[in-house]
């Protein structure tokens, strides 16, 4: 496979980058409530315009694909960004990317979920959290982890949008960074934001985090401007 212009990014043909993008704000988000896996969680005027944007600001970049989450949100988002494209971009729906299962938690006020004993854990410790009747947040990261992988597996040397949610994108951002998962709620992923990790023969770099603003270009040298993940 021909690689595409980004594969030059970091003076080696094999580097292969990633665009970290959460979908666009939902009233979940602005209204504080932990969607988590429910059905039905759609853009909102905000987020809508915000997919808007994004696309605009990513016009110019050669994206070889765009792999989601299923849920609606990120379906909406990778949908937006698709459309706006010059040339088709095959969309890739992978469940590895779906939101943490929140079991109990889901659906929740944020707000009332911090009076809970598990919410000091999660913000501490996320490697030892276990949402009731859910999943691990050691298991959201694992999965989230591989389907980057098998990404860039698909396209090496290209360039691949992953539209995903706030803690997923915080726990692939860790894993890139080479920190503990239990450092992930130092990171901010806001609605709409998109961040780009190069990964070459020897490590990932991070080269942007949390954008939302600005045209993007994927040329230049390494120096490049640098629960639920929140409203942003």
């Amino acid at each position: 496979m021909a690689p595409s212009a980004p594969s030059m990014w970091l003076g080696c043909r094999f580097v292969t980058t990633v665009l970290l993008i959460r979908h666009g704000r939902t009233r979940a988000n602005s209204q504080g409530i932990l969607a988590g896996r429910l059905p039905g969680v759609l853009l909102d005027g905000v987020g809508r315009t915000q997919v808007r944007s994004l696309a605009g600001r990513l016009r110019e970049v050669p994206i070889d694909e765009i792999a989601h989450s299923p849920l609606e949100r990120c379906v909406e988002t990778a949908l937006g960004l698709a459309g706006a494209r010059r040339t088709p971009v095959p969309l890739h729906p992978d469940p590895r990317l779906l939101e943490c299962d929140y079991g109990q938690w889901t659906g929740q006020k944020l707000a009332e979920l911090a009076t809970q004993p598990l919410w000091d854990t999660v913000q501490r410790q996320p490697s030892a959290v276990v949402f009731p009747g859910g999943e691990s947040m050691v298991e959201m990261a694992d999965r989230a982890v591989s389907a980057v992988r098998d990404a860039r597996t698909r396209h090496p040397g290209g360039v691949v949008a992953v539209v995903s949610h706030g803690d997923v994108i915080k726990a692939i951002l860790s894993d890139a960074l080479g920190q503990p998962l239990d450092a992930f709620q130092r990171i901010a992923v806001a609605p709409g934001s998109v961040s780009v990790v190069a990964y070459g023969p020897h490590r990932p770099t991070v080269l942007r985090m949390n954008e939302t603003g600005g045209r993007m270009r994927l040329h230049g040298s390494a120096a490049a401007p640098t629960v639920g993940g929140g409203a942003g």
